[in-house]
């Protein structure tokens, strides 16, 4: 659980975004969404494989320039 403490005369705009930057680097909505239904392991692997490749083309393409 996250707890931001809100110093005073802070606006709550403010504190909202502190919480909000916290929460996006805890990665909770990645887990949940992950959590949402089962993948396979094969599946998960050839995701990383293919992401693997995507990549490695980006810097491939880019040494070439």
């Amino acid at each position: 659980m996250l707890i931001i403490p809100v110093k005073e005369g802070e606006s709550i705009d403010r504190a909202l975004k502190r919480f909000k930057r916290k929460f996006d680097q805890t990665k909770m909505i990645r887990q949940i969404r992950d959590r949402k239904q089962f993948t396979k392991p094969s599946v998960k692997r050839r995701q990383q494989i293919l992401k693997a490749k995507y990549i490695q083309r980006l810097r491939d393409m880019e040494d070439q320039y």
